[in-house]
C-alpha cells in the first residue's frame, strides 16, 4: 500500500487544522498489513499534501522508556533507579514503519519546546527532539506522554483512498485512548467508542 515510503508533510504549527488531525484511525480486520493490523493510529497531520500519524497501541518488543533514555544518554546509569520509580515500566511504542529509529513524543499540551513542539489540537501536542525526553527524565516534562519510534505516512490522497476502500474507520481521540498504558485493549476500546462490535466485523471479513 506504499505506507513505508517516507513522506514529509507540511503541518499546521499554530493550532487545530482541517481534515482528520486530532482523530484516530482504527484498522478494519481486513487490513492485514504487518505494520497496521489491529492498529489505532493518531493522526498528527493531514492536508492535501498527505498525512502522518502515530500508532498508539503497538508496544515495541522488549523496549521500555528507561532503557531507551539510558541508550540515548539522556540519563546515566546512576539515575536509572530514580527514573524507573518516576515513570515506571513505561513501554516504547512502534509508531509506524517510516523513520523507525526516530523518536516521536505525543504529549499533553502543558509542555512546549520552542520551535520543536507541534500543537495538534487543544489537548495534544507532539515533540520530536531530545528536549522533551530530557524534561521527562528530570521531572519537568508533560503530565501525560507516550514515546513512539517511527511514524505512519501517506502520500497525497492515499489516506482518503484507503478510507473509501474500507481499510480504516474514524474514531474520536481522548486522553485515555492515547496515553494510558493498557495498550492491548485500545483496539477494542476504540471500536467501542464508535459503537462497532469486533465480532460482527470479524464475521463480515470472513465472508468477504
Amino acid at each position: 500500500m506504499g505506507r513505508t515510503r517516507r513522506k514529509d508533510v507540511k503541518v499546521n504549527t499554530s493550532g487545530p487544522g482541517p481534515f482528520l488531525e486530532g482523530k484516530c484511525l482504527v484498522a478494519m480486520p481486513s487490513l492485514q498489513d504487518v505494520h497496521f493490523n489491529r492498529s489505532v493510529v493518531y493522526v498528527c497531520a493531514h492536508s492535501e499534501e498527505g498525512a502522518m500519524g502515530i500508532i498508539v497501541n503497538h508496544p515495541a518488543p522488549g523496549v521500555n522508556l528507561v532503557d531507551l533514555l539510558l541508550q540515548l544518554k539522556v540519563v546515566d546509569s546512576s539515575d536509572a533507579t530514580r527514573l524507573a520509580e518516576a515513570v515506571g515500566d513505561q513501554r516504547v511504542l512502534t509508531g509506524g514503519p517510516v523513520d523507525a529509529s526516530r523518536g516521536f513524543v505525543l504529549h499533553s499540551a502543558d509542555y512546549r519546546a520552542d520551535d520543536a513542539t507541534m500543537r495538534i489540537d487543544e489537548s495534544v501536542s507532539m515533540t520530536a527532539t531530545l528536549d522533551v525526553l530530557r524534561a521527562i527524565a528530570h521531572g519537568d516534562g508533560p503530565r501525560k506522554s507516550i514515546l513512539a519510534l517511527g511514524y505512519a505516512g501517506w502520500s497525497p490522497g492515499q489516506l482518503e483512498q484507503e478510507i473509501l476502500a474500507n481499510s480504516w474507520m474514524i474514531c474520536p481521540a481522548d486522553s485515555a485512548l492515547l496515553f494510558d498504558p493498557e495498550h492491548e485493549t485500545k483496539y477494542e476500546r476504540a471500536l467501542g467508542v464508535i459503537g462497532v462490535d469486533l465480532r460482527f466485523l470479524a464475521d463480515e471479513a470472513g465472508h468477504a
